[in-house]
């Protein structure tokens, strides 16, 4: 029973299901898809929100541990200074796909496409991070270097929301950041007392992180991403997450060992509530996203990261070029976030479906790499 679990795990199944159940239903019965997504669910709260608010609070966790524990001893960002590089390659990954929208623009579209820059410059985290595990194995240095990248550059994106795209009606309230500051502060509290348990952490230090985040009206699904780096955790990172005689009892251990199956799994409902985007006509917002994303990522990616390295900044061990423009092109999977931007960028219509439609197209990237990564015999480490 293990391993037909494990290979719907290593494949991205529940993902894909969930996003092609959401495609099929969004364009037969627009209307139906439309209110099971959007309508109440529980309480006030719709099946979109406890989704993309809730749910992924969980997902960006594990991704938050991954990274942590890369940092330890022994792990691929560890020393620190090893985690410059990735934080170059994310400002690659931002500018590049700006300037490629821009010349694109300037040669195919009109001054009026303009306002959508916004659209690819952040990563998909969750179908990237599991297109990576296909590519690269789950325990290849790429991973934590692909993920400390899309949450940085995630939070860039989350940045551009806020302060080029604001909602008139709901105005950023940094004030209450002070609720998350004081959850990573009750988190340390636990840590200095030696509270074993992960529930503590979760339920007060996560909570605070949320509400916070949710009131100053920034993506509450970044909550834990505060509060996991203070779990307790081993002096070291030698040992895989589900070996049997693994030694590593810490709370970050149990933590992503109890979660991450229920993750994966629960991706199922990421790719049902996001991916709900109906064919419409292709026009030129849809090639200026899709090639800002495609071209842009990669690379910017790759050439921030090679110029990091001339810097004296190296790239983990087993990462190389053809790795690093791996990442690049897995990091141009815009889908959701851009999905999302598309919307506040664009009111008419026409070319906000045209521009939805590139960052949908934009999940190709998956197939190429998946491709790529076997015609160039990328080694993968279980």
């Amino acid at each position: 029973m293990a391993k037909p679990i494990n290979l719907l795990r290593e494949f991205s199944i529940p993902l894909i299901s969930g996003i092609v159940v959401a495609l099929i239903w969004s364009n037969f019965v627009p209307e139906s898809y439309y209110h099971f997504d959007h309508d109440p669910l529980i309480g006030p709260l719709s099946f979109h929100f406890l989704t993309n608010d809730i749910f992924m609070v969980l997902f960006f966790g594990i991704a938050a541990a991954e990274i942590t524990q890369s940092c330890l001893p022994g792990g691929e960002l560890h020393p620190l200074r090893k985690a410059v590089n990735p934080l170059f390659a994310t400002i690659g990954g931002v500018v590049g796909p700006v300037m490629v929208y821009f010349g694109l623009n300037a040669l195919i579209g009109n001054p009026a496409l303009n306002r959508g820059w916004g659209i690819p410059t952040a990563t998909d985290i969750a179908l990237a991070w599991l297109v990576a595990r296909i590519v690269f194995g789950d325990r290849h240095p790429a991973i934590s270097f692909l993920l400390l990248l899309a949450i940085a550059d995630d939070a860039i994106g989350l940045a551009i929301i806020a302060i080029f795209y604001p909602d008139p009606s709901q105005p950023a309230q940094p004030v209450w950041l002070l609720a998350t500051l004081l959850g990573m502060a009750v988190t340390y509290g636990f840590r200095r007392f030696n509270v074993k348990s992960y529930w503590p952490y979760l339920l007060v230090g996560g909570t605070l992180s949320w509400v916070g985040l949710f009131n100053a009206h920034l993506h509450p699904a970044l909550a834990l991403v505060f509060i996991v780096p203070f779990f307790p955790h081993a002096n070291k990172e030698n040992l895989h997450i589900f070996e049997e005689d693994s030694r590593d009892r810490s709370t970050m251990h149990q933590f992503e060992e109890d979660w991450k199956v229920v993750v994966d799994f629960g991706l199922f409902m990421f790719g049902l509530a996001n991916a709900g985007v109906r064919f419409s006509s292709i026009g030129q917002a849809t090639w200026l996203v899709l090639w800002a994303l495609v071209i842009g990522k990669t690379c910017g990616i790759f050439l921030m990261g090679r110029l990091s390295v001339r810097l004296g900044y190296p790239l983990p061990k087993r990462v190389g070029n053809k790795e690093l423009a791996l990442v690049g092109l897995i990091a141009g999977i815009g889908l959701t976030v851009a999905l999302f931007v598309a919307g506040e960028a664009f009111t008419e219509q026409v070319t906000q479906g045209a521009a939805k439609m590139g960052a949908l197209l934009s999940a190709g990237c998956a197939f190429i790499a998946i491709i790529a990564g076997r015609l160039l015999k990328v080694k993968r480490i279980k």
